[in-house]
């Protein structure tokens, strides 16, 4: 049967979301100059434009890779790390992990324990958006865009099998 995209979040909405996101890291990081990682590849369009919305001025953007999906749309649980960062980057530095979704959480513990290895003075966790129903572990979102049903969905940097990322506005799967 073929796949439906239906549409779950507009692209207004997400574009009211970051800049909202953006406003309240603004005001929290207003003495600060945070490094910004990203959790690839789900994130990279929800970074770019969160930090160019920032007007903070930010210290460092880095990339870390995580995959528990592979090719289904469920997650596997078993996180590997594909990309990591360089050693002392984070020492005594403000980090902002940003998150494309917090699902299941294990991803996300994942990528704070990874993080937390590299002695950051202070660490927290910004995400568009969050799936409590699927939650196995639990997580701390310090800056949450939309809280969303669940539903698998794409676009705005979200895949399926690769697919689908270049959708300006997030949709839900259909069969």
């Amino acid at each position: 049967m073929d796949k439906q995209l239906v549409p779950l979040i507009s692209q207004i909405e997400i574009e009211t979301t970051v800049q909202q996101l953006a406003r309240e890291l603004d005001r929290d990081y207003q003495n600060c100059s945070p490094i910004v990682i990203g959790v690839l590849k789900g994130s990279f369009i929800f970074l770019a434009d969160l930090i160019r919305q920032m007007q903070t001025p930010i210290r460092n953007v880095e990339l870390i890779r995580l995959s528990s999906y592979g090719c289904s749309t469920t997650s596997s649980g078993d996180v590997k790390i594909l990309m990591g960062l360089s050693e002392g980057i984070m020492n005594n530095q403000d980090v902002i992990l940003v998150e494309d979704i917090v699902d299941t959480g294990l991803s996300t513990t994942k990528a704070i324990e990874i993080l937390k290895t590299h002695n950051p003075s202070s660490l927290k966790l910004c995400a568009l958006l969050d799936k409590p129903s699927r939650r196995k572990v639990p997580v701390q979102i310090d800056y949450l865009g939309i809280e969303i049903p669940d539903r698998f969905i794409v676009g705005y940097g979200i895949d399926m099998d690769e697919r689908y990322r270049q959708l300006p506005a997030i949709y839900s799967i259909e069969e």
